[in-house]
């Protein structure tokens, strides 16, 4: 349904690489997650993706058709939600669904079925003018405005970014049940935990595709033991861990530090690193093995990668 090859895009004549050889497919019907910190190059995709770019290398197809050859029918076949709220502010929820209905020739009603659940939840504030909404609302309005043409493929640039969690959670509810209409969903977002939620991601870094696999196979994939520790003085502990042999990554992860080994681990090593830290004097001393996130992958491969 969707697919990139060696996708590559630049800014300011060459001097700044948003994307570097991007390359992934997507199947339809798959919720796809496009997983990266701010300025990895996740809009620049979906962007050039959805026409409104031109790839500098590479070739790209969604629906089938060619992303620069075929750019008019893809803009129908497809829905785009931009990360910054864009619909028009002086128009009310139910003005903006029918003037985005208009331009795709289509009927709000037509396609209800589609959007009903999520226009349920804002349909008692039809008449309020998007401006006025909360970032809830604006999301929903959003959504409802990209999907309101039936598209076969739907674009979501960040689309939880500032929105509380609440209402995170019922956007991925949303998503889920827009599965079963049998749309294709590609998801772009910042949050890691995000990651779980989708059929299979791809993690980016700089313009470079790291990963791309299921959730679970990208945390199977993990190469070494992980542990999480902690002890009082956590600013004194994090120094101390990096003095350990053999050398440990570690890194701050909530109210616990994870690390983990660069070299091979063994079954001695929990107990090993505890009584490293009792020697040094730390009290409360907690030092266990635990199954890595997405988060942890992620941190894992971007270290590996600036070596």
């Amino acid at each position: 349904m969707v697919s990139l090859t060696n996708i590559t895009k630049t800014y300011s004549k060459g001097a700044i690489s948003a994307v570097k050889d991007a390359s992934f497919s997507v199947a339809e019907g798959e919720l796809f997650g496009l997983i990266g910190p701010d300025g990895a190059g996740k809009s620049t995709i979906f962007r050039m993706l959805t026409t409104l770019l031109v790839p500098d290398s590479g070739t790209a197809t969604v629906a089938g058709h060619d992303i620069v050859t075929s750019y008019k029918a893809i803009r129908r076949k497809v829905g785009y939600m931009p990360g910054r709220f864009s619909l028009y502010q002086d128009l009310s929820i139910e003005e903006n669904l029918r003037f985005f209905a208009t331009v795709f020739n289509t009927t709000m009603e037509k396609n209800y079925a589609l959007i009903a659940d999520i226009y349920a939840q804002i349909a008692p504030f039809k008449n309020r003018r998007a401006g006025k909404l909360s970032g809830g609302m604006k999301q929903k309005l959003a959504l409802c405005c990209a999907l309101i043409h039936k598209p076969e493929v739907l674009f979501l640039d960040e689309p939880t970014t500032g929105v509380d969690p609440v209402s995170r959670k019922e956007f991925w509810e949303m998503l889920g049940r827009l599965k079963q209409h049998g749309i294709t969903i590609l998801v772009s977002t910042p949050y890691m935990d995000e990651a779980s939620l989708c059929d299979r991601v791809a993690l980016i870094q700089q313009g470079s595709i790291m990963s791309i696999d299921t959730p679970g196979g990208i945390t199977a994939a993990y190469p070494s033991k992980l542990y999480a520790v902690k002890a009082t003085d956590m600013p004194r502990l994090i120094h101390v861990l990096s003095t350990y042999e053999p050398r440990l990554d570690a890194y701050l992860f909530g109210e616990y530090i994870h690390a983990h080994t660069r070299g091979k681990d063994d079954a001695a090593m929990e107990q090993r690193l505890r009584q490293f830290l009792v020697e040094r004097r730390f009290s409360g001393v907690e030092v266990k093995p635990i199954a890595p996130s997405i988060e942890d992958c992620f941190i894992k491969m971007l270290t590996h990668h600036e070596k």
